[in-house]
């Protein structure tokens, strides 16, 4: 079933200048009206850091190293995963008018709004970089590994992505997900290693960064570059089994529910 929606997207000509288009004129409108730009993506993880690095690190004297990276790599991840699960519940109902009275594919429209997501990702993640490089001191040095981050991000993308989908065609059926996700988002947020050592964390809540996939991802970013070490193989591998079922599941329900969406929204 699943295939429908893959086979007439394979079929479409230009799908890439497309995509690339859609998701440029979307970041451009997310940022480019305000006056602060861009700066506005980096607004929020640089006002929950200083936020937690006061609970936690000032108050709770919970004692992280470089504390900053350590939670400037994990919010930016996390927020990546929320921005693009939470903003496109309503993208079936938004962005009507460019599967109905446009050739788009559906999947294209998903497609190029995580790419516009993926644009401000990877300038948040440079900002991360200058800072752990060259401001944080007493962190081990950007090597080889650091480039585990792909998968890792991939990942990342396929797992939200895949939530994209489902979530989007839920809402066709019942509007109260919204409300609903943003209280799972919420207690995610608290049963991902984002604020806790790793040690605490797992000796807390076991087996918990497998039931999370999203913990998994922030563990191995920061295996592969705060600490210069390999991302650990099983969480990874765990990430990618669940991201790829949930994928599958997101595109039969975009086949079963959002091929009638326009009807019913």
């Amino acid at each position: 079933m699943s295939s429908t929606v893959l086979r007439d997207w394979n079929n479409r000509s230009n799908k890439i200048e497309r995509i690339w288009l859609l998701a440029k004129i979307e970041f451009k409108l997310r940022y480019y009206e305000n006056k602060l730009g861009l700066l506005w993506a980096l607004l929020k993880p640089i006002s929950e850091i200083f936020i937690f690095y006061v609970a936690f690190e000032i108050v709770l004297k919970q004692g992280v190293p470089n504390f900053v990276s350590f939670l400037f790599i994990a919010l930016i991840m996390w927020n990546f995963f929320v921005e693009s699960t939470a903003g496109t519940i309503q993208i079936l109902n938004a962005k009507k008018y460019l599967y109905e009275y446009t050739n788009m594919n559906k999947l294209e429209i998903y497609l190029s709004t995580i790419l516009s997501n993926c644009i401000g990702f990877f300038f948040n993640l440079s900002l991360f970089l200058i800072y752990f490089q060259f401001l944080d001191n007493g962190t081990a040095e950007l090597s080889l590994k650091s480039l585990y981050i792909i998968p890792i991000f991939i990942n990342l993308v396929v797992f939200s992505l895949a939530f994209s989908l489902i979530l989007s065609n839920i809402y066709v059926l019942a509007k109260d997900i919204t409300q609903i996700w943003l209280v799972i988002t919420g207690v995610g947020f608290w049963l991902s290693p984002i604020l806790f050592k790793l040690e605490l964390f797992r000796k807390a809540l076991p087996g918990v960064d497998y039931l999370n996939p999203i913990s998994g991802i922030i563990i191995n970013a920061r295996n592969v570059i705060l600490y210069n070490k390999n991302p650990e193989w099983d969480l990874m591998a765990f990430g990618w089994v669940y991201s790829s079922f949930l994928l599958f599941l997101g595109l039969i329900l975009l086949n079963k529910i959002g091929s009638k969406a326009a009807e019913k929204l």
